[in-house]
C-alpha cells in the first residue's frame, strides 16, 4: 500500500505487507520470503474486505433509521454501497493506468510526494483512532463502564462479579497479548483470511439473533408499527437528517486495503467481482441490522444499538441473549483489528522509512513497529479513553478523505487521460457529498461536545 514508489506495478508477483520492493532491494529476499505462497483465494479475499468494511460503524445504523425512517434510511444504506462500489472501481482503474500497485502509489503518480504523504497520513489518523475505539469498546462490553455516573456492568462482571482480572486493565491487556499481538505478526494480509471468516459469520450472528428477537416480539404483538419516512415539522428536524450522513457516508471504507488484497490474489482480474461480492454481503448485512435493529427498539434505539442489548428485552432468556450480542459482537471486534492494523503498519512505514528495504524483510523493523503501535493503543484505551473526542473530528475527515475525496481527486487530475465524462462527474460528486457529510460531522461532533461540557455548570 503506501509505502512504496511510483513506478509499483500491479502484474507480477504478490508481495507480503509492502505490494512491491523499493528500488536496491535483494531479489532473493523478497522471492525467498513467500516462495510457498501461491497467491489468495476469492473466498478469503472477499472475506478480507467485509472484514475490513464491517467494524464497529454497523450499531450505529439503526439509529440512522431512527432519524431517515425506514425507506430512505435502507435506500441510502444501498446508494452508500453503490457510490463505494464506484469509488473503488476508479481507484483501481486509474492505479492500473499508471502501473501503481499501492493506493499511496497511485496519489503520489497524481500528486507527487505531497500526494503520497497526505494519504498515508489520513490512513494513520483514521486508523489509530477506529483500532482505539474497538479497543474501549471490548474493554466497554466485557469489564463494564461508569456513564453519567452510573456503572454499567460488563458480560465478565454479570458472569463473576467485580475482580481484579475482570477489570478493564487487565482484559485489554490478555486480549492484547494472547489475540492481537499473534495476528498482527501475520505478514501477509491473506494470512488473517480464516479469521476475517469467523469475524464476519459473527456478524451474521448478531443479525440473527437480532432478527429473531424481532420476528418473536413482532408475532406476539410487542413491537409497534416503525416509522417509514421522516417526520419534519421544522428546519431544525431538516438539519436532523443531514447527521445521518456521515454515517452512511463512511459506512463502507475499505479502499486502504483493496491494494494489498489485489496484489495477493491468484488471479488479479478478480478484485472488481471480489469487490462487488463483499459490498454486496455487507450492504445485506447492514441492511437487515438497520432493518431489525429499528424494528426491536423503534424510538428507543440508542446511537449504539449496543447499549440497547443491556436491559430486560421482554422475551425469555433475555440476558442470556443479551451476553450472546455482546460477547459476539466483542469478539468480532478483535478480529477486525488485525485488518485495521495491516494497513496502520504498512502506511506508516512508508511516512517514517520511504526509501528503506521492504518492512516484510526486515524483521527488526517489523517487531519494533509492531510493538510499538500495540502499546500506543493499548495505552490510549486504557488511560486516556476521552481521546477518541480528538480523532472525531480528525477521523470524520480522513475518513471521508480515503473514501472519496482522493479517489475523486486523482480521477480529475487524470494524469494519464483516460477519464471519461462521466467519471469526471462522479468525481465531482464525491467530493461535494464528501465535504458536505465531513462539515456537518464536524458540526454535530462540536456541538455535543459544547453543549456536554456546559452542562454541568448550567446545573
Amino acid at each position: 500500500m503506501g509505502g512504496g514508489g511510483a513506478n509499483e506495478r500491479f502484474p507480477g508477483r504478490s508481495d507480503p505487507l509492502l505490494p512491491t520492493k523499493r528500488e536496491g532491494d535483494d531479489d532473493d529476499a523478497g522471492a525467498s520470503a513467500f516462495h510457498e505462497f501461491n497467491g489468495a483465494s476469492f473466498a478469503g479475499a472477499v472475506f478480507n474486505l467485509s472484514t475490513t468494511i464491517v467494524g464497529a460503524g454497523i450499531m450505529a445504523l439503526p439509529a440512522t433509521m431512527k432519524v431517515l425512517g425506514l425507506v430512505p434510511g435502507l435506500v441510502m444504506i444501498v446508494l452508500a454501497a453503490l457510490l463505494t462500489d464506484a469509488s473503488i472501481e476508479l481507484l483501481v482503474r486509474f492505479s492500473r493506468a499508471v502501473g501503481a500497485r499501492s493506493y499511496g502509489a497511485a496519489m503520489g503518480d497524481a500528486f507527487g510526494w505531497w500526494g503520497r504523504r497526505l494519504l498515508q497520513v489520513c490512513v494513520v489518523i483514521n486508523n489509530v483512532g477506529v483500532m482505539i475505539v474497538y479497543m474501549i469498546i471490548i474493554g466497554d462490553v466485557l469489564s463494564g463502564t461508569d456513564s453519567g455516573g452510573e456503572h454499567h456492568y460488563g458480560v465478565l462482571e454479570g458472569w463473576f462479579g467485580m475482580h481484579w482480572w475482570n477489570g478493564r486493565f487487565c482484559v485489554l491487556l490478555v486480549t492484547t497479548l494472547c489475540i492481537y499481538t499473534p495476528l498482527a505478526c501475520l505478514k501477509r494480509i491473506d494470512s488473517l483470511s480464516y479469521t476475517s471468516t469467523i469475524s464476519v459469520a459473527l456478524a451474521v450472528v448478531f443479525v440473527i439473533i437480532t432478527a429473531g428477537i424481532a420476528i418473536v416480539k413482532l408475532v406476539c404483538g410487542q413491537i409497534p408499527m416503525p416509522k417509514l419516512f421522516p417526520a419534519v415539522p421544522d428546519l431544525a428536524s431538516v438539519w436532523e437528517l443531514f447527521t445521518a450522513v456521515p454515517v452512511l457516508v463512511t459506512a463502507y471504507v475499505c479502499h486502504y486495503n483493496v491494494h494489498p488484497i489485489h496484489n495477493e490474489l491468484k488471479d488479479s482480474s478478480r478484485i472488481k467481482p471480489i469487490v462487488h461480492t463483499s459490498l454486496t454481503l455487507c450492504s445485506t448485512i447492514y441492511i437487515t441490522t438497520s432493518f431489525f435493529g429499528y424494528l426491536l427498539f423503534g424510538e428507543s434505539t440508542l446511537s449504539d444499538v449496543l447499549s440497547n442489548f443491556d436491559s430486560n428485552l421482554g422475551i425469555p432468556y433475555s440476558s442470556v441473549l443479551n451476553d450472546a450480542v455482546r460477547v459476539s459482537y466483542a469478539v468480532h471486534l478483535m478480529l477486525v483489528f488485525p485488518m485495521i492494523f495491516h494497513a496502520l503498519r504498512l502506511n506508516l512505514d512508508g511516512l517514517l522509512f520511504a526509501s528503506a528495504r521492504p518492512l516484510s524483510s526486515d524483521n527488526r523493523r517489523f517487531g519494533v513497529m509492531t510493538a510499538v503501535l500495540l502499546l500506543v493503543i493499548f495505552g490510549s484505551a486504557n488511560f486516556i479513553p476521552s481521546i477518541w473526542d480528538a480523532f472525531q473530528f480528525t477521523g470524520a475527515t480522513a475518513a471521508v478523505c480515503i473514501a472519496f475525496i482522493f479517489p475523486a481527486a486523482i480521477t480529475l487530475r487524470d494524469p494519464q487521460g483516460i477519464a471519461k465524462k462521466w467519471d469526471r462527474i462522479l468525481a465531482v460528486f464525491m467530493i461535494v457529498l464528501a465535504v458536505v457529510s465531513n462539515v456537518v460531522a464536524v458540526y454535530s461532533d462540536a456541538y455535543k461536545m459544547f453543549n456536554k461540557k456546559s452542562a454541568p455548570s448550567q446545573g
